[in-house]
């Protein structure tokens, strides 16, 4: 079952510039602890006709569009044509996708952004894995430390899986959509293609093509 959320069934690798340091994982939440040092290490190696260093360990591409109240915390990657709105924070081991936005008063941290993903309004992602396409409704957030700070373990169908991480937000696959206000808890995994209604608390697995309603009612999406 847990094949479910292998990062092969749910991310198409050719949608981020992550896709070497996502190679090397089975489970997209493996990755987490390495984002700051893959980044310090690919942000060298990109092309400078494309992108520009600005600060400590900040490359920006040049076509992407950043507000000046925007605060940008290195080791970071911003990609082309994406836009980072006013106000928006960005802490550190931040990978924003191509074509991505960030937000008004947005805030990510240790994050990889796929490309086309957007946080718009109000959002907080940390720790998470936000797939091509995946959306995030105005303050929609991740929690990502349990409120007895142990380790984050994943609820999947049943079973608890493992993770050995004190700080894991949300894994989102492709093209999910998380409605308005929503908290994802930590260990939260939502398949590619899934949908959250908005105000929802959700915690564990949710399977691709499938609308989360509530706790315990989730249904398949018809026709797909």
């Amino acid at each position: 079952m847990y094949n479910k959320m292998l990062i092969k069934e749910n991310y198409d690798l050719t949608k981020t510039i992550a896709a070497k340091l996502l190679e090397e994982a089975d489970y997209p939440w493996e990755v987490l602890p390495r984002i700051g040092e893959f980044i310090l290490s690919l942000g060298k190696e990109l092309p400078e006709e494309e992108y520009e260093k600005r600060g400590e360990d900040v490359w920006i591409a040049k076509s992407a569009k950043v507000a000046p109240s925007a605060f940008i915390n290195g080791p970071a990657i911003i990609g082309k044509n994406s836009e980072i709105r006013h106000c928006a924070y960005i802490r550190g081991n931040a990978i924003v996708g191509e074509g991505a936005v960030v937000g008004n008063s947005t805030e990510i941290k240790n994050v990889i952004l796929f490309d086309k993903v957007q946080v718009p309004h109000y959002n907080y992602v940390g720790d998470s894995i936000l797939g091509y396409k995946a959306h995030m409704g105005a303050g929609s957030i991740t929690s990502n430390v349990k409120s007895d700070k142990t380790l984050v373990t994943i609820n999947c169908e049943g079973e608890k899986v493992v993770t050995g991480l004190k700080k894991m937000g949300a894994m989102l696959g492709d093209n999910v959509e998380i409605g308005c206000n929503s908290v994802l808890n930590p260990g939260t995994v939502v398949g590619h293609g899934a949908q959250v209604y908005p105000l929802s608390m959700v915690r564990g697995f949710v399977k691709a093509d499938s609308i989360y309603k509530k706790q315990g009612e989730i249904v398949e999406i018809k026709n797909r």
